[in-house]
């Protein structure tokens, strides 16, 4: 059986290439960086380390190879025969590797090979929809019948947490991925064509909404307000933010806010989700994975979006009567974030100082004094 791996980053390396391997796939990971390609290709192999602060553990990642992504007919040619495929490129990259996708998306009509799922493991929502209008676009409207049929786009949350790898880290491996122990791929039940893979960790879900709203709405809203707490405080890692003990009760809060709110949404007991939170806090205190502060916080003009991390999990809580009282902590923490080597934490300040608080809050966030919140971020701001 042979995986295709779209993306040999942290992600693509660290887990889904990984799940892929361990559960009998021949993996082929697709990447522009050279180096990387050029070296699986040598080694057909690459460690990947598990880290935790009560063990640490190597495992070797076997049976795989790489192909150049510019080069569109070899990607079309491994997507032809792929069994199933997954992506892992970061959402603003999803529409450059639309092109050969697509390539080998029509040799598959052209050859009537059998259904493709394609796991997609991109921090957005309605990732599914995205890529489908993508792929529509591409190749036209001749494709549709066949689309629906024989292509499924799976959205996945990703809630492995993997560092940026220092050359420290890679300790003479250049492919060497540091991961926390974590390994759950919780993935869209309903999208799938055909039967369901049997991976190592996949969590087949229904409706897979609630996975994508607890991962962004209590684990990246969470762990982004360690960062941003912790920039206040001058903390450099994750960890040590999350053991001081007021940041660790304004994330807390913030989190059962979240919880309270998916609760009343999907009526998935709280104590199942609070199960999630308590976990979630205690992987945050990984020292040994190293994760730092200002790559947990960084580009704070994205994570203060309206459907992202910390605005959107202000507004479901609204949107269930539930002040998010908590949550606007964090939102005023990020809006403060001025970490000087973060572009985009720069054009926020410049901003904030060129039109105001209040405009900000309403161009960048989304919500104006409609929403009952606004008026706390801006007074919990000035104050």
């Amino acid at each position: 059986m042979k995986a295709v791996m779209y993306g040999a980053g942290n992600i693509g390396r660290g887990f889904i290439g990984k799940v892929f391997s361990e559960s009998g796939y021949s993996v082929c990971f697709i990447d522009i960086a050279k180096s990387v390609v050029d070296i699986l290709n040598e080694e057909n192999e690459y460690p990947v380390k598990i880290v935790s602060n009560e063990k640490t553990e190597e495992v070797i990642v076997k049976n795989v190879y790489a192909v150049n992504g510019m080069d569109t007919s070899a990607v079309a040619d491994e997507i032809l025969n792929a069994d199933i495929m997954a992506t892992a490129v970061g959402v603003n990259v999803l529409p450059k590797i639309i092109k050969p996708i697509c390539e080998g998306l029509k040799r598959r009509f052209e050859e009537n090979r059998p259904l493709l799922n394609i796991i997609i493991c991109e921090n957005l929502i309605d990732a599914d929809k995205y890529l489908l209008k993508l792929i529509e676009e591409e190749m036209g409207s001749g494709y549709t019948f066949w689309l629906n049929k024989n292509l499924g786009l799976v959205e996945a949350s990703i809630g492995r947490m993997v560092p940026v790898m220092t050359e420290k880290m890679k300790e003479g491996s250049p492919l060497k991925i540091w991961v926390e122990p974590y390994d759950k791929l919780p993935v869209d039940k309903d999208a799938f064509k055909g039967d369901i893979p049997k991976l190592n960790g996949l969590v087949p879900f229904s409706p897979f909404g609630f996975y994508i709203e607890r991962k962004l709405y209590i684990h990246n809203m969470g762990h982004a307000m360690c960062a941003y707490f912790g920039y206040q405080k001058g903390y450099e890692f994750i960890d040590q933010a999350i053991a001081d003990k007021e940041i660790y009760v304004l994330v807390k809060a913030a989190m059962e806010d979240s919880a309270k709110a998916l609760n009343a949404k999907y009526s998935i007991p709280l104590e199942e989700i609070m199960d999630n939170v308590e976990d979630l806090l205690f992987r945050f205190q990984n020292k040994v994975l190293g994760d730092t502060v200002k790559r947990v916080g960084r580009d704070p003009l994205r994570k203060l979006k309206k459907g992202d991390r910390l605005m959107g999990a202000a507004l479901a809580c609204e949107k269930q009567g539930i002040n998010p009282e908590n949550i606007v902590k964090g939102i005023i923490a990020a809006l403060k974030y001025d970490n000087p080597n973060d572009e985009a934490a720069l054009s926020l300040k410049q901003e904030i100082e060129k039109i105001g608080i209040e405009k900000t809050v309403q161009e960048i966030c989304g919500i104006d004094n409609s929403y009952r919140f606004y008026g706390d971020i801006i007074e919990g701001y000035k104050g």
